[in-house]
């Protein structure tokens, strides 16, 4: 018999399948799966699970980890979660191709598209590569999980037609250029492609992939199409639910034709827009029936925020006078929150995100004369001020020299009848956590552990094995990840134990740990025991190992 590396007894095993669990045993060797059931033999390491619940590592589809893995290879606090593998690189936006006279602008746009200090990433990220394939040779040093990338296609684009890419449409060329480097990251290991429309650069213009007409879409689906390998993921417009729709309808024909998957993110449920989850679910199921691989994704928590002017944010971001603001220092903030003509400017923007102004209270005062507004709505001290919310807002961040923390909670996806609609549909996968980016404003990390502590164990709206199985062998199997999401001989031993009594996501707070001096938000795991990666355990209790076997995928 093959020797074994690591055996897990007395587990209850949810094998990922949505099978009934199931009391028993898995024998490791190496990285694989070789014994489920009644193991024979000792293992180098034993562990026992104590009758805790025994499920594949739980695969995460929507993250912005790039840069963070060039500075924690961990991409913490995701792992602790139990999560084994995760795909990066969404909504348009990866760290390569670049070349050297583009870095600084791939950094700020990454920057203003998920809501990070483009001077912190510029002290980060090394830039070590140009190419794509470059890129993941560095990458994939001494990784923690398994990691996804996806080609930013508005990165590919400017790699290609430098600032040409935010003025017009690709030439004959430039879109052959295109697909030769994409065929290249493909080849290398790239996950796919992803497109974003609902996103802005750091000057507020729209982003390069805006430009692109069809025809470049269509060709570089083609490409991954004729490789055989590669997922499409889209951020579709949603603030035009219109356009919103169209991307359905574009990505839809488009996988239909290719037979390339695409999955656009997010659908969610909002208070200010309650039918518009509904219109986009038909879209996907018109798509759905009519053959074309194409799937939405939805998250699991509440939409909630926490906005510091300092920082900046996710909702004001999307307007671009705000936008030009928000990537300055702070002083040049202070400076133009100031100034009346600006003030006016930013109230002209408001439109752009409609009721989403309704949603900010103040959570944290520092001034004496702002204590009495915590806990209250912006729009409320407003009325009573007799101001608008511009003016509002900013006289109370500028009392505080913009350290001032406003909430916009429950903004989308607080209907929990719905939430649970779209987690149980089979044409959506869950994802859209956007675990490592916003990191001012939320943890994205947790989503995982949240599912079974809200929808399992609380309310009941699935069963703990078909929980495991959304989180693991249906995203595998949609998304082409080979033999992971499922406990089974031969598969690789990415695994996770928890309890199912306990787990949750646990509390969100603010870590230092940022290189630079910034910080973020995070959320550490209650309940889960262990977290093992290609057969070594990653987490265990909560503390690292020293494990680095967390490969490409």
């Amino acid at each position: 018999m093959t020797a074994l590396s690591l055996v897990i007894r007395n587990a209850n095993i949810v094998d990922g399948t949505g099978s009934p669990a199931f009391r028993g045993d898995v024998g490791i060797a190496g990285d694989r799966i070789v014994a489920v059931g009644a193991v024979e033999g000792t293992g180098a390491i034993e562990v026992d699970a104590g009758g805790k619940v025994l499920a594949p590592g739980f695969i995460d589809i929507h993250t912005h980890y790039d840069p963070q893995l060039c500075w924690d290879k961990l991409a913490t606090p995701t792992p602790e979660h139990g999560v084994t593998s995760l795909i990066m690189g969404n909504c348009s936006i990866s760290l390569a191709p670049v070349l050297e006279d583009h870095r600084h602008k791939v950094i700020h746009m990454f920057g203003s598209v998920e809501d990070m200090e483009g001077r912190l990433l510029e002290a980060t990220v090394p830039f070590s590569w140009q190419t794509f394939p470059e890129y993941l040779a560095v990458l994939g040093q001494n990784l923690g999980p398994n990691v996804g990338v996806f080609v930013g296609h508005s990165v590919l684009r400017y790699y290609v037609m430098g600032a040409a890419a935010q003025q017009r449409a690709a030439t004959d060329e430039e879109l052959e250029r295109m697909c030769s480097a994409l065929r290249d990251a493909l080849r290398a290991g790239a996950f796919g492609l992803s497109f974003s429309f609902a996103h802005l650069d750091e000057i507020g213009n729209e982003l390069p992939c805006f430009y692109a007409d069809h025809r470049e879409k269509r060709a570089l689906l083609q490409v991954m199409a004729e490789e055989g390998r590669g997922m499409v993921e889209v951020a579709p417009n949603l603030l035009a639910i219109e356009k919103g729709l169209g991307h359905v309808d574009e990505f839809g024909a488009l996988a239909l034709e290719t037979g390339v998957t695409c999955t656009l993110s997010p659908v969610l449920q909002s208070k200010s827009r309650p039918d518009m989850w509904r219109s986009l679910l038909d879209r996907f199921e018109h798509w759905q029936a009519k053959g074309a691989p194409i799937y939405a994704q939805t998250q699991v928590r509440p939409l909630d925020f926490i906005v510091k002017l300092t920082d900046g944010s996710a909702t004001l971001s999307k307007m671009p006078a705000w936008r030009r603001i928000l990537d300055k220092d702070t002083a040049d903030r202070i400076t133009a929150f100031s100034d009346p003509a600006t003030r006016e400017a930013l109230a002209a923007d408001l439109p752009i995100i409609g009721p989403s102004v309704h949603s900010f209270v103040v959570k944290r005062a520092i001034s004496g004369e702002n204590k009495q507004y915590e806990g209250r709505n912006v729009m409320d001290i407003a009325g009573e001020r007799g101001a608008n919310f511009v003016d509002t807002l900013l006289d109370i961040a500028l009392a505080d020299n913009l350290e001032t923390e406003f909430t916009q909670a429950g903004i989308a996806h607080t209907d929990l009848e719905v939430v649970s609609k779209l987690l149980n549909h089979p044409g959506v996968h869950i994802g859209s956590a956007d675990a490592g980016a916003h990191i001012t404003q939320f943890s994205g990390a947790g989503d995982t552990c949240y599912l079974f502590e809200k929808f399992v164990r609380e309310r009941g709206d699935m069963t703990l094995e078909r929980a495991v199985q959304r989180l693991t062998s249906e995203l595998a199997s949609a998304w082409k990840i080979a033999d992971r999401g499922q406990i089974a001989t031969g598969k690789f031993a990415d695994l996770v134990i928890f309890d199912p009594e306990t787990i949750a996501r646990g509390e969100e707070y603010w870590v230092e740990d940022v290189p630079g001096g910034s910080g973020r938000y995070v959320r550490h795991a209650v309940g889960i025991d262990r977290v093992i990666v290609n057969g070594e355990t990653l987490v265990s209790n909560g503390q690292y190992s020293a494990s680095r076997v967390g490969r490409i995928i």
